[in-house]
């Protein structure tokens, strides 16, 4: 009986490491930020960069506040655009949503478009630290109207990344 129990528990324990192997795979392969379709859902507001960090040579810095010191860089609050906004283009329809935001004292519901799964430890400021440049991983943002994903910002793209960048690889860099 007791080898029958011990024979199980062995199978069951095999069964669990496979799936569990299986799963970390997949996570490290099919980015769920991409839907399948390759499109990504509009946003509450049409916000062009090339427009505001292109055209009018806004700092990533100045709307992107916690990047520096922060895991995140953040959005910009709906009264930090206001800022701008409640003399520059107040007619526009776009400008017109914000205000509206604004008057019902809401944050703007904004789909984020990069992601990465909970077990990883990213931080903008270290990436800033290190002297790696926006453009890396969101693409050229200064030509974008719409921000389209550039990168998977997958296990491998990343690993590939430091390895060109020489910087750490070690599991414990990204996995906490």
């Amino acid at each position: 009986m007791r080898t029958k129990l011990s024979t199980l528990s062995i199978k069951i324990g095999l069964f669990t490491l496979f799936i569990g192997v299986i799963a970390g795979i997949s996570a490290m392969t099919v980015d769920p930020a991409i839907p399948s379709s390759g499109t990504l859902d509009k946003q509450p507001i049409a916000f062009s960069h090339k427009s505001h960090s292109g055209k009018e040579e806004i700092a990533c810095l100045y709307c992107h506040i916690y990047a520096e010191r922060s895991s995140v860089a953040g959005v910009p609050s709906v009264q930090k655009c206001i800022g701008c906004h409640k003399m520059i283009a107040i007619d526009d329809p776009e400008v017109q949503k914000l205000l509206t935001y604004w008057d019902n004292r809401e944050p703007i519901p904004w789909i984020k478009i990069y992601n990465v799964p909970d077990f990883v430890y990213f931080s903008h400021r270290m990436h800033l630290n290190a002297e790696v440049a926006c453009e890396e991983c969101h693409g050229n943002l200064l030509e974008m109207d719409e921000v389209k994903k550039v990168s998977s910002l997958s296990m491998g793209w990343c690993l590939e990344c430091h390895k060109k960048m020489k910087a750490p690889i070690d599991c414990n860099v990204c996995h906490k």
